[in-house]
């Protein structure tokens, strides 16, 4: 079973394309500290160039804040969206579909306890009465909520603050919060100021699998699965491209600059990625 295979089979009712039209601008939603081979895509013109027609990119901070864009219309394409978050949408009504697997990352999709708590995995019930900075609805509060079960910590008893992992990782740093769960650029900024209490390989042997997709209004999708089509193409090409080393040199100055990272982080990050073929 291929990677993308392997992960739609984890979303129950994951749906992909159909129908014919044409948009007249594609607006697509991505974040930033999150360095993937797309954005080389994204700043030579690819996507336009294949496309035929303008392609407008949204930055965002979590993948609920995503849904949202959908749900008004203000976005039509987000890419690498949690799936927790794309679950959340669907249960609530929001008519989304699954396009395609953006990217698996279970070691950057993580929870840091604070360091002067002195807290591992053999004390992780110590984190009992603590307060946790934890984006809501999104792939890093499932992760919480699934480690704690492991861990067998009562999170009744906890403190949990909705925060985005930005603001999460500035209140671990201050001292604000005692647990922050976040990914990316805001998790390496955490893990200056704590430890995480489970190793992304040991997530995946709990069945903790971290992934995102590329997703869509439904009518959207419907209406435009050429345009949907093209551009799945040309991401595939990037990550094709990605996948080459001798292409690295050249792809990743520009993916770091896109994604607002110096080029030894997005490195660091970008290597804990899997892309699908």
């Amino acid at each position: 079973m291929t990677l993308r295979a392997k992960l739609l089979s984890a979303v129950t009712g994951a749906t992909l394309l159909g129908g014919a039209a044409g948009a007249q601008e594609l607006n697509v939603a991505y974040f930033l500290e999150w360095p993937m081979p797309f954005q080389y895509a994204k700043e030579t013109g690819m996507y336009e160039e294949a496309l035929g027609t303008k392609v407008n990119w949204r930055a965002f901070d979590t993948g609920t804040a995503m849904s949202a864009a959908m749900a008004s219309g203000d976005i039509h394409l987000s890419v690498s969206q949690g799936v927790p978050p794309f679950v959340v949408a669907v249960s609530a009504g929001q008519d989304l579909q699954i396009v395609d697997v953006a990217v698996s990352y279970s070691d950057n999709d993580n929870c840091v306890v604070a360091e002067a708590l002195e807290i591992d995995k053999d004390s992780a019930k110590e984190l009992e009465g603590k307060k946790a900075a934890v984006p809501l609805g999104t792939a890093a509060h499932y992760g919480f909520l699934k480690q704690m079960n492991h861990f067998g910590v009562d999170i009744s008893t906890m403190d949990v603050v909705n925060m985005a992992p930005p603001e999460g990782a500035a209140a671990i740093a201050q001292g604000a919060v005692d647990l922050f769960c976040g990914w990316g650029g805001s998790l390496r900024r955490a893990k200056e100021h704590g430890n995480v209490l489970l190793t992304g390989q040991e997530k995946e042997d709990l069945g903790i699998l971290v992934f995102d997709v590329t997703s869509g209004p439904a009518d959207f999708v419907v209406e435009n699965s050429d345009i949907v089509a093209k551009f799945l193409a040309v991401t595939a090409e990037a990550n094709a491209m990605w996948a080459d080393p001798a292409n690295r040199d050249e792809m990743l100055p520009v993916i770091a600059k896109d994604s607002g990272m110096d080029l030894d982080s997005t490195a660091a990050t970008i290597d804990t990625f899997v892309f699908p073929p």
